[in-house]
């Protein structure tokens, strides 16, 4: 069965640059020199990009960050925990938006 998601379009990653590939390029550029090691390890970094690729959904940053993270020595242990905390961030900030609706409601009750 067919997916929207299809593993092999990951590779096809840098046919998104095809019509403008000087953006594109500066987009690679901003991206490699922020994953690089720095303050943060790569490991520590992709943990950070795994927790976002779940709370985006993105399949294609789920499976590039997991095989990164396994390659630098994580384990399923570390990143099921960054998965819930992605997870807990994103409820937290779905809950408080409850607040809206309690002020909407609040003046339309007046």
């Amino acid at each position: 069965m067919s997916s929207y998601y299809e593993d092999q379009d990951l590779d096809r990653f840098a046919e998104v640059g095809a019509h403008r590939p000087e953006l594109f390029d500066l987009f690679m550029k901003y991206y490699q020199e922020t994953m690089a090691a720095g303050v943060l390890t790569v490991r520590e970094k992709a943990l950070i990009a795994l927790a976002v690729a779940h709370a985006l959904q993105c399949p294609y940053c789920i499976d590039a960050y997991t095989r990164v993270l396994l390659e630098s020595g994580s384990n399923l242990e570390e990143m099921t925990e960054a998965i819930h905390v992605a997870a807990a961030i994103r409820g937290g900030a779905s809950l408080v938006h409850g607040l809206q609706a309690r002020k909407a409601a609040c003046k339309l009750s007046i």
